[in-house]
């Protein structure tokens, strides 16, 4: 498992350098840093939680980004989730890793079949703005299992559109589980998201910037509805 993560991610380094090469323009490197409240915590369909701090840290270079995002919830049987994610976007094209893990069992276990870290390759490209979309495959660590009782590779896949209206920022998600795995507690296909969020963006002091959003997501596979909110601070 770690062999395979690694090559991830030497893979992911050394197409950030070729990009490097070739740009005429002088790049620096810029922060990722931001704090998200929000009422619920509603992750591809599934509730992980009730109001929560969302933090997330890290550094960003020539398309090539490494962060730290976090889930902090203030009830004791809400989530508590600590992801690294390492991602490389070009021209629309993009790839990540993600390493997921949900405060539970040893941090630094990374064994099979004993760690409880899920580990994720997604691919995704967006279309000039339009439409994007983007592919999960879990390859590795606690994953889920399908009907046979074996690894499921549990994948999931989304569908996005943004557009402008009204003074506001909409997207529109659409999300499938195209088989069946415990992952996401799905017995077959299945269309786990459905939402739709507008976004405003307020101006503080002509200077600070905080978007507010307001939401609603339903997953019909579950037969759950919410009704979601939050804002973002920023760098």
């Amino acid at each position: 498992m770690k062999r395979i993560i690694f090559t991830l991610l030497a893979a992911a380094s050394l197409a950030a350098a070729s990009a490097g090469e070739n740009d005429s323009v002088k790049a620096k490197a810029e922060p990722i840093f931001g704090i998200t409240l929000v009422n619920q915590y509603i992750w591809r369909g599934l509730d992980e939680g009730n109001v929560c701090v969302q933090p997330t840290v890290g550094v960003s270079y020539k398309g090539l980004s490494f962060s730290a995002w976090g889930s902090v919830g203030f009830q004791r049987d809400d989530t508590k989730e600590l992801d690294l994610l390492l991602s490389y976007t070009t021209h629309g094209f993009n790839i990540g890793l993600t390493d997921y893990w949900f405060g539970k069992g040893r941090y630094f276990l990374y064994t099979n079949d004993e760690t409880t870290h899920v580990f994720e390759a997604n691919v995704g490209y967006d279309f000039f703005g339009y439409v994007s979309l983007q592919w999960y495959t879990n390859f590795a660590g606690d994953d889920g299992r399908n009907g046979s009782g074996h690894r499921a590779y549990s994948s999931y896949f989304e569908l996005s559109a943004p557009w402008r209206m009204l003074s506001l920022d909409w997207k529109a998600d659409v999300g499938f589980v195209p088989y069946a795995t415990s992952f996401y507690n799905t017995g077959g296909f299945a269309v786990t998201n459905v939402s739709l969020t507008a976004t405003k963006d307020f101006l503080i002091r002509k200077k600070y910037h905080v978007p507010v959003f307001v939401g609603v997501t339903v997953n019909p596979q579950a037969e759950k509805a919410y009704i979601l909110c939050g804002a973002a601070f920023t760098l």
